[in-house]
């Protein structure tokens, strides 16, 4: 029974609802981390100014969730998944740069970096990626059988 219920998820999904779905869970778990046990809030002045960590918690969950969420929805549809991926990350990206610029955090640089690369690259990039993007195999003319 767990195979079909697999099977039936998968061609519910798709890749790109794969990819979506997966990501959610992670931003969800992730905002939920800093709920249970906040990390230390080196370079993240410019956020845990307006708020602690606690509250910026729920940034996170509340996009895994609608990226979650979005998984479920038709090619089309589900960029409000893509969108609220990409929130998160950025707003990180931006605190680690401010924290590099301002001098408070200068290994801010490449945790920022990680971020824009690993985080918004790949989300923009599966962004773009139809569902089905190999294209066809070239029909073969049979044995015997002229064209």
């Amino acid at each position: 029974m767990p195979c079909r219920a697999a099977r039936w998820l998968q061609r519910r999904l798709g890749r790109r609802g794969a990819f979506l779905l997966i990501l959610g869970a992670g931003k969800t778990c992730w905002g939920i981390s800093f709920l249970v046990d906040p990390p230390s809030p080196e370079g993240l002045r410019l956020l845990t100014a307006v708020c602690s960590l606690r509250h910026w918690s729920w940034l996170w969950i509340a996009a895994g969730l609608i990226t979650g969420a979005s998984a479920f929805l038709r090619i089309g549809r589900d960029w409000a998944g893509f969108v609220a991926a990409l929130v998160p990350p950025t707003v990180w990206a931006a605190a680690y740069t401010a924290a590099v610029v301002s001098g408070d955090y200068s290994r801010g640089g490449w945790v920022a970096l990680w971020y824009l690369t690993s985080h918004v690259g790949v989300i923009m990039w599966a962004a773009t990626v139809p569902e089905y993007s190999v294209p066809p195999a070239p029909r073969r003319a049979r044995k015997g059988k002229g064209p």
